[in-house]
């Protein structure tokens, strides 16, 4: 029970509580208030994973518990379109299987996404090392021409980088 409600399963691995799951009908389509209320039930119970799955489709989320609350869709997974013979569709599996909380393989596999994302080297072309470095090539490709890292900042904030990502 969290707060006069009940979520579906609440999982513990070695006595504590690991992760919650939220069940929706099989064939549901899984909506923007299903995220809500699966992530609601994580936070008032200071659970940082959640699981929200219509049987077919699992999606596991991030839970920070921020004001306000932060979520982060770490898989998304439809077990209905999964290649068995295929890699990468296997381990995505296996990180909701047991084995893959106890070891952490989830917590790991989001920090990599989120070390990856394109927020990241986004924001890291902003920086003066790499402004400097790539002032350096420029220099080196033209030696005549004179060019500042503020010069390079500019133009990948107006024309090569999207503003979302900057913004990210």
């Amino acid at each position: 029970m969290i707060r006069g409600t009940f979520c579906d399963l609440a999982v513990k691995l070695d006595g504590s509580l690991s992760f919650l799951v939220e069940v929706k009908a099989i064939g549901l389509e899984l909506k923007d208030h299903h995220i809500k209320q699966a992530v609601d039930y994580a936070a008032n119970q200071g659970c940082d994973w959640v699981m929200l799955t219509n049987g077919g489709t699992w999606r596991v989320y991030m839970i920070r518990c921020l004001k306000p609350i932060e979520h982060e869709l770490v898989v998304d997974l439809d077990l209905l379109s999964i290649a068995p013979r295929n890699v990468a569709d296997i381990e995505m599996v296996g990180l909701l299987a047991k084995e893959g909380w106890q070891k952490a393989h989830l917590g790991e596999y989001q920090s990599q996404r989120q070390a990856l994302s394109r927020f990241t080297p986004g924001a890291l072309l902003m920086t003066d090392p790499l402004l400097d470095a790539l002032r350096r090539e420029i220099r080196r490709m033209s030696p005549d021409v004179r060019i500042f890292s503020e010069d390079i900042r500019s133009v990948l904030d107006s024309d090569v980088v999207k503003r979302e990502v900057l913004e990210g």
